[in-house]
């Protein structure tokens, strides 16, 4: 695919601000940027778009309107509606399988082996915690807040928090206080915590920012920038050793790329390497 790619969604806006930079921006300011039935749905489509989209090498996934999103819509959400149908049996098959297909809408973000980096302002809740949990960065707002929202609705989170936030932050005793009581956690907390890196003023200085960083990552040998976070994604999910031979084998293949001697050229002749499309 390339810059003829089609990107056209309801429910999200993709924009191109820099060579080989994609913006992703939830699209429902009037509904707070609330996860509807389509929106789960155009998920996948759109990051499967961009895993093989040659002239996308990082992505930033960012919220329009008054705040990054209200996590999931109640009102249009497929679930609730339908639990009111069937036969026990019947309903568990349904929601299961659901269930599941709401999972592939988050796990798609990890699954693309382009780096995706998060921007959030205002609120962060529930289902936006999932949705973050999955990218490989995270700036925020100074204003913004964050909460694990969905023991509040009387269920589990279940498409991803409750699987990936532990990793991120490390302290399983604050995760468990975060899931187990609902409450509200700022900016400052989630960084001091490791949930996002930096912290910027408003949503302009960091959208500022959050390009910046993600023009320094597209300038870098794709094949390098993907192979790295492939390889610390299979590393979180495997040990030191299954990892280190993991990556041995990788790199056989890898360490063969023109990336690598275009790379060394340029720092000895002191250039700027360039990069063939992946």
């Amino acid at each position: 695919m390339s810059a003829s790619t089609d990107y056209t969604f309801q429910t999200l806006s993709v924009t191109t601000p820099a060579e080989f930079v994609k913006n992703v921006e939830l699209n429902r300011p009037e509904k707070r940027n609330a996860m509807n039935v389509t929106f789960w749905a155009e998920m996948v489509e759109c990051f499967n778009k961009l895993a093989v989209d040659q002239d996308c090498r990082v992505i930033i996934l960012s919220g329009a309107g008054k705040m990054f999103t209200s996590g999931l819509d109640v009102n249009d959400s497929g679930v609730f509606q339908k639990i009111q149908e069937d036969d026990p049996g019947r309903r568990a098959f349904f929601i299961s399988k659901m269930v599941s297909q709401y999972q592939k809408s988050f796990s798609v973000i990890e699954q693309c082996h382009k780096p995706v980096l998060a921007a959030i302002h205002s609120a962060c809740i529930g289902g936006g915690i999932d949705m973050i949990s999955a990218c490989d960065i995270r700036y925020s707002t100074q204003d913004a807040w964050f909460a694990i929202k969905e023991v509040d609705l009387g269920l589990a989170a279940d498409v991803g928090t409750l699987q990936r936030f532990q990793k991120i932050i490390g302290n399983d005793s604050l995760f468990r206080e975060l899931a187990y009581t609902g409450r509200r956690f700022n900016s400052d907390e989630a960084k001091s915590m490791g949930f996002v890196s930096r912290v910027l003023l408003d949503k302009n200085e960091m959208m500022v920012a959050a390009l910046e960083v993600a023009k320094v990552i597209a300038s870098k040998s794709p094949i390098a920038v993907q192979g790295s976070k492939h390889n610390i994604v299979y590393s979180r999910d495997h040990n030191v050793q299954a990892s280190l031979d993991y990556m041995a084998t990788w790199n056989s293949t890898m360490l063969q790329s023109e990336d690598v001697l275009k790379a060394i050229t340029a720092a000895m002749q002191k250039q700027t390497p360039e990069f063939s499309k992946l």
